[in-house]
């Protein structure tokens, strides 16, 4: 599925985010890194709903 349109952190299983003190904090929770909702890593496993679109923009659902 790399490649795809959807590959970003905020599209992935192990996305956190989280507001502290009105600020929003994004993590990784695989890696344990600060992140942001458009970054990507080769790690990247989509969460269910994303797994469905992409399906279906190929044809396949």
């Amino acid at each position: 599925m790399k490649g795809t349109r959807f590959h970003a952190c905020a599209t992935c299983i192990h996305f956190q985010a989280e507001r502290k003190n009105k600020i929003m904090n994004y993590k990784c929770s695989r890696l344990g890194y600060d992140t942001k909702p458009n970054y990507q890593f080769n790690c990247w496993s989509p969460k269910a709903h994303v797994i469905k679109l992409i399906e279906k923009e190929k044809g396949c659902g």
